[in-house]
């Protein structure tokens, strides 16, 4: 597994890194076990942190988003060298054209967005494409947004321009949403550090979570992540 510095966390990452962190730190307990190399999906991969992930891990990827993501993640990706190049493609995770394709398929907050505008069937689109793109025995690694908390659904209508449009994952969802996989593994994290307004706030807060993260309810955190195996 390739080692996960600062440097390389927080390109994968972006932002308020100390708790969405955690996402990828379960992911790569499960991506460990791994014995050869995948054929992988990135959806809604604009800057391509999942991807870079997994190409460093040495598995061949498709980074692709709603718009061919090629220009933005690209720059990214060029700052690493890969055994096995990185493609890019435009796909749109509601109409994936792909059938039994991939044995691993990643994604990180993208569900609110497609399912904004009181779209919520679309999440569950989503998912359902991912379950057809993947091999039997295929893995789906997602991190997601929640609802959490009325505090968090207050700040986020008042302060975030998106958050009165984002259709947050609620709690209660998640495992309805992957009923039709084997097996899902997921957790829940994260309560403070969703408040920050600069990144140095986020992980002042972030590590604020790590301690409180034991009495905080799991349907009052705000991020989700898993894997589920078809």
């Amino acid at each position: 597994m390739a080692k996960l510095t600062q440097t390389i966390t927080t390109d994968i990452i972006e932002w308020d890194i100390v708790n969405w962190k955690q996402a990828l730190l379960f992911w790569n307990t499960h991506l460990q076990n791994e014995t050869k190399s995948l054929e992988c999906l990135e959806l809604g991969g604009r800057r391509g942190g999942p991807s870079l992930w997994l190409a460093l891990n040495k598995h061949s990827v498709i980074c692709s988003d709603y718009e061919n993501p090629k220009e933005i993640a690209s720059q990214l990706h060029k700052k690493y060298l890969f055994q096995k190049p990185i493609q890019y493609e435009a796909i749109d995770g509601l109409n994936i054209p792909y059938e039994a394709k991939f044995d691993l398929i990643i994604f990180k907050s993208i569900l609110g967005g497609i399912s904004r505008s009181g779209k919520n069937e679309n999440k569950q689109k989503v998912v359902d494409e991912c379950y057809k793109a993947l091999v039997p025995g295929g893995k789906l690694y997602f991190s997601e947004n929640l609802e959490a908390s009325w505090l968090h659904r207050f700040a986020r209508k008042k302060f975030t321009k998106w958050g009165g449009d984002w259709n947050y994952l609620k709690h209660s969802e998640v495992n309805d949403l992957f009923s039709n996989f084997s097996s899902v593994s997921y957790a829940t994290y994260g309560f403070f550090g969703a408040f920050g307004r600069t990144e140095k706030q986020r992980g002042f807060l972030g590590r604020i979570d790590s301690l409180i993260m034991p009495i905080i309810p799991k349907s009052k955190r705000y991020i989700v992540y898993g894997v589920a195996t078809k």
